[in-house]
């Protein structure tokens, strides 16, 4: 069974940094070993959940427009993590962010993914 937990978020002022860490464990099948893609998404009040950052299988990062430059993804392979440090933050990044998982994608497109985490809240202040 595949599991997606999310640790990091709070609140802090415009101008500040955050760092979100995912760990995915486990597969959907015993004894069978996955590649997933991975990614980080986000959900403000009244909006649809959004792209951040992903990761695909390849190693190919792809970063939101409103983001490049201030976000960064970077992958720990060993222990499954990948974790989204966050500089410049600004008010409109305020959502509830989720990291999503999947063995049968190259690119974690949001709309399919399986697994996902539960959520943690980032809050940005001006």
């Amino acid at each position: 069974q595949v599991q997606v937990a999310e640790a990091g978020g709070g609140s802090v002022q415009a101008g500040g940094s955050l760092r979100l860490s995912c760990v995915r464990t486990g597969h959907p099948f015993p004894n069978i070993e996955y590649t997933y893609c991975m990614g980080w998404f986000r959900e403000a009040v009244g909006a649809e959940r959004e792209e951040v950052a992903t990761l695909d299988t390849d190693g190919t990062i792809k970063y939101a427009d409103s983001v490049k430059g201030r976000f960064t993804l970077s992958q720990d392979t060993a222990k499954n993590t990948l974790d989204l440090q966050m500089n410049n933050l600004k008010p409109e990044d305020t959502a509830v962010y989720y990291c999503g998982a999947d063995h049968r994608f190259l690119h974690c497109d949001g709309r399919y993914l399986n697994f996902w985490g539960q959520g943690t809240l980032v809050n940005v202040s001006s």
